[in-house]
């Protein structure tokens, strides 16, 4: 009752795409643009090397958590598609419906892939394995709770490898959670997996 009394009050649900960096999060975005959704991104960062097809962003993401920064743009985002890392996702405000597809990817992967990319950065990478592995399984455990019991989200999980390995079955599974009738077909066609390239 409460989702429903939601829905006619919020209306139509913003997409989330989500998870953690590295973890198929700019992939799911092609689906869903090549599906004829329409995507909320400011074109800002660059496609590249460690994402040739595009990054799907928008920089506002980046202050979510800042409510003295206006964060009404969601609400003229109800109905698209907006890629928001996960260590954001507790900053959406109430006042939205959100539908979020969960990226999630084995975390040596995630680590690797992030790893190569700040190598080709020049970046420092300065945090232990191990270390890092203990603050992402944390996160993710405190984004699993809020998933799974907050009022205004509803949640999609989609593994990465499956989604590379099957993607006509995992577009089908957008496909149903989102809805609208979208074209499984061309949302499966974009994606490549020659860009798998950081495996466990």
């Amino acid at each position: 009752m409460k989702r429903f009394y939601r829905k006619i009050r919020f209306g139509a649900p913003v997409i989330v795409v989500s998870g953690l960096p590295r973890s198929g999060t700019s992939m799911a975005m092609q689906m869903l643009a090549a599906a004829g959704i329409e995507i909320v991104t400011d074109g800002v960062r660059e496609a590249g090397e460690d994402n040739p097809k595009g990054y799907y962003e928008d920089e506002r993401v980046k202050d979510l958590h800042d409510e003295a920064h206006d964060r009404g743009w969601l609400k003229g985002s109800r109905g698209k598609a907006v890629k928001i890392v996960s260590f954001f996702l507790k900053d959406l405000p109430t006042s939205n419906n959100y539908k979020v597809l969960f990226m999630r990817r084995e975390l040596p992967e995630v680590l690797q892939s992030q790893q190569k990319m700040l190598e080709r950065r020049g970046e420092p990478d300065d945090t232990e394995d191990s270390r890092m592995f203990e603050i992402w399984q944390d996160h993710l455990w405190r984004v699993n709770y809020l998933l799974k019991h907050a009022e205004h989200i509803e949640a999609l999980e989609l593994i990465y490898r499956d989604v590379v390995e099957d993607p006509l079955s995992q577009a089908r599974r957008i496909g149903d959670f989102v809805g609208g009738g979208l074209d499984v077909a061309k949302m499966a066609a974009v994606v490549d997996g020659k860009l798998y390239r950081n495996r466990t």
